[in-house]
């Protein structure tokens, strides 16, 4: 990193947490705390103002090619500066055809386009990829509810990609292989790992907090001409990576291939090549159909046990995300204030509603519910479970 680099990084470590902070403190101590308009305006500029200084150094400097770690973690500095902005509404989409952060913007989609990726902040900036000093992580604010939720986030993410990790290594190996049924043990544990760290987390995190300090930061905004909708917990391979090897998603299906398409920049250069190679691959579920001739072997009747169980936790991971982290933190709140329709709840965009029914739609694919209206894999899985046998 170069010393501009660097000096930028301690101040989004530093004074960028105190100015975020401070202006959370001010709105949620208010009467409105979901309206920023008119509350701590000479810390806004003071936000907008000194990360600017840092921006235009690295942009005059143009030197963003110091590989892919640094260029990444600097993009990420550059998107928490613009995802601030948009939070202050310093930048507001609905009132401007481009971004007002000029330097930002340049910086930020030169940064972009080299390294392949949206540009803009991306979850991967707040979990994996998000290094820690002296025990100290990179979070906007130092309010204790947004370190204790990337902290839960980051677990449930590293807990995925475990589980999908050991689903990918099934792929040399086929569905009759002894060993299959270890990495199917394997990649549920890792899932019931997800289910304890989400568990925690609904149990710890205060709504009202989560709602009107933390959710703001993923809202979209324009970098340059163009609105980028929110960071997503979900934008990482490993989660699509389980959905397709399992069976229960399909790459061929109009709707979860477009939200595939929707993703894809949001993730890191390896994640989509790790998902595309997946996207071509025959999934579990469709192996063990093809051999239910063999379903009196002794093989087929462990390996499936192991791999049902696996694909109901799968289910469950998505039902508890719907049912209690997504109704509690977002639906609940948003219903209470009277702010289900307002614009700018969502991190993707798209009116609450619209979201919701779009969630539950995909929980429902992945929980493997009986709905003839989307390509749920209810009968397939019917199918399998009438193939074992009570010894």
């Amino acid at each position: 990193m170069t010393p501009n680099s660097v000096a930028f990084d301690q101040w989004i470590r530093s004074s960028f947490v105190e100015l975020n902070t401070a202006l959370e403190d001010i709105y949620f101590s208010s009467d409105e705390p979901g309206s920023v308009a008119g509350k701590g305006d000479a810390l806004k500029q003071q936000l907008e103002a000194e990360g600017r200084v840092f921006i235009e150094a690295l942009l005059a400097e143009g030197n963003t090619d110091e590989g892919f770690d640094a260029g990444y973690d600097l993009l990420g500095n550059v998107g928490f500066y613009m995802a601030a902005c948009r939070r202050h509404e310093i930048t507001e989409p609905s009132r401007e055809e481009r971004s007002p952060l000029v330097a930002a913007s340049a910086l930020a989609m030169q940064l972009g386009a080299s390294l392949g990726v949206v540009p803009r902040f991306a979850s991967a900036h707040l979990e994996t990829h998000n290094q820690a000093f002296n025990g100290v992580f990179k979070c906007f604010t130092s309010l204790e509810d947004e370190a204790l939720f990337l902290i839960h986030n980051t677990r449930a993410a590293l807990a995925y990609i475990r589980a999908s990790d050991s689903l990918r290594r099934t792929i040399p190996l086929g569905v009759s292989h002894p060993v299959t049924a270890d990495l199917l043990h394997a990649a549920t544990q890792a899932l019931e790992d997800v289910l304890r760290s989400n568990a925690e987390l609904f149990d710890k995190l205060d709504t009202d907090r989560f709602f009107y300090c933390i959710r703001p930061y993923y809202k979209p905004h324009r970098v340059g001409l163009h609105e980028y909708r929110g960071a997503n917990a979900g934008d990482f391979a490993g989660i699509n990576v389980i959905d397709l090897l399992l069976g229960v998603c399909r790459a061929d299906d109009a709707y979860y291939s477009q939200l595939l398409v929707d993703k894809f920049l949001f993730m890191t250069p390896e994640d989509q090549l790790i998902l595309r190679d997946c996207m071509r691959r025959p999934s579990l579920l469709d192996q063990f159909l093809e051999h239910l001739s063999d379903a009196d072997e002794d093989w087929f009747q462990h390996n499936l046990k192991a791999f049902l169980v696996t694909a109901e936790t799968h289910g469950k991971t998505a039902v508890q995300h719907h049912e209690l982290l997504v109704k509690k933190f977002i639906e609940q709140p948003a219903a209470e204030g009277d702010m289900t329709n307002r614009s700018g709840i969502t991190a993707s965009g798209p009116p609450l509603p619209v979201l919701l029914k779009s969630l539950q739609k995909l929980a429902d694919l992945r929980a493997v519910v009986e709905r003839d209206d989307i390509p749920s894999r209810f009968k397939e899985f019917a199918q399998l479970r009438a193939s074992l046998n009570s010894r």
